[in-house]
């Protein structure tokens, strides 16, 4: 029987790159539950192609829409934030793939975790907001998660069959984004615009943003630590503008891994819905003679400071990633609406981590209470770098 499928963000980058896959595979898999935040007509476009048993909108106000766009089907429709947790939790799913961005996917993800479900993980705040918690559901619950972002796919993969092997170290690669040569002055005038244009990679405008300030890769290595039970000082990042490599891991006997192909996320996609087994694809082939050289270089934490605010916050534990989480987004929604430069979002994050309460053993209360402090707290940050102007 094909495995029943949860896809939460159905209608982000990684949800249309997810539904494309789960098409080319009928007798394998089959679309039970289909959600999404605000997109309501792609929603409603991808509930009458799929034909999933439900579809939640977690934007109440777009619930009569959708209800109207899917009447003359038996596709039941859900809305709000309760919604989302109850479907995936539901007994029917098999896989539940969490690919909602940001804070908002933690609570729905901790859900599936929470039931036992297999998840392919996209979401990569779940593990910086929330690592602690989620480790030991982890154990409790008996779920297995298989990351779906590029470079801990690698390291996954790279992994398999190493059970028990020493590692000294992983190397997480990072394409360097749009502006990895641009000098500082320069970096202070960047629109938007110019952050949205990735070199390699087909992503939503968070992430793209992130990837064109490091801070996906800081929250990548957060993350790292929580999969693979390292310790910050094993997980390095290194500059790979190519984006062939996409990471690797260097174990104690000296021997080192890397797993490569093409930038496209539709094969860590595949991979985290197919594993143990890997399916016949017709995705694009990595072709080495065709490859131009290779290139490496350390990153550059002074123009780029986010990394090192990241590696700093998983030191720190407790709450602090949750704090650089929350002040990170809030950044990152100030630049999109031109509110501040591109080099006010680590002062951002930084002046929130300072100014934030910590707490060494948070809850999941607690961490509620400080991702809506820290947002705070940024954003009247925010307010004054805006009157300073």
């Amino acid at each position: 029987m094909p495995e029943k499928i949860a896809l939460m963000g159905s209608t982000g980058s990684i949800g249309t790159q997810a539904l494309d896959i789960i098409s080319k595979y009928p007798d394998k898999f089959q679309v039970e539950v289909l959600i999404a935040g605000n997109n309501v007509d792609l929603l409603a476009e991808q509930a009458l192609r799929f034909q999933p048993d439900c579809v939640v909108i977690a934007n109440p106000e777009y619930y009569r829409q959708l209800q109207d766009s899917l009447q003359y089907t038996n596709i039941k429709v859900y809305t709000g934030s309760d919604a989302v947790e109850q479907v995936v939790a539901s007994s029917s799913i098999d896989v539940v793939i969490a690919s909602i961005v940001g804070y908002s996917g933690v609570r729905p993800t901790i859900a599936a975790i929470k039931a036992g479900k297999k998840i392919a993980l996209a979401n990569k705040e779940t593990l910086v907001v929330a690592g602690e918690l989620i480790e030991r559901l982890i154990k409790e619950s008996g779920s297995k998660v298989i990351p779906v972002d590029s470079e801990h796919s690698a390291i996954f993969q790279c992994l398999v069959g190493e059970a028990g092997n020493p590692i000294d170290h992983i190397t997480l690669t990072a394409s360097g984004g749009p502006f990895l040569n641009m000098p500082r002055e320069m970096l202070k005038n960047v629109k938007p615009c110019d952050a949205l244009k990735h070199p390699n990679w087909n992503m939503g405008c968070k992430v793209t943003i992130d990837s064109a300030s490091l801070m996906n890769k800081g929250l990548e290595v957060i993350e790292a630590k929580w999969l693979f039970g390292l310790a910050p000082e094993q997980i390095k990042v290194i500059v790979h503008p190519q984006s062939i490599i996409h990471s690797l891991v260097h174990f104690a006997d000296g021997s080192v891994k890397a797993q490569m192909g093409i930038p496209d996320m539709r094969v860590p996609i595949l991979y985290a819905l197919s594993y143990p087994d890997r399916f016949i694809s017709d995705l694009p082939r990595l072709m080495l003679n065709e490859c131009k050289d290779l290139t490496f270089s350390e990153p550059d934490t002074k123009r780029f400071r986010n990394l090192n605010l990241a590696y700093e916050a998983i030191r720190k534990g407790g709450n602090m990633p949750c704090i650089l989480n929350a002040a990170n987004e809030m950044a990152v929604r100030a630049f999109l609406d031109e509110k501040i430069a591109f080099t006010q979002m680590p002062d951002v994050v930084e002046y929130t981590m300072e100014h934030s309460a910590y707490e060494g053993t948070p809850d999941m209360d607690i961490l509620e209470t400080t991702d809506t402090d820290a947002r705070t707290t940024a954003f009247n940050y925010i307010n004054k770098l805006q009157k300073e102007k």
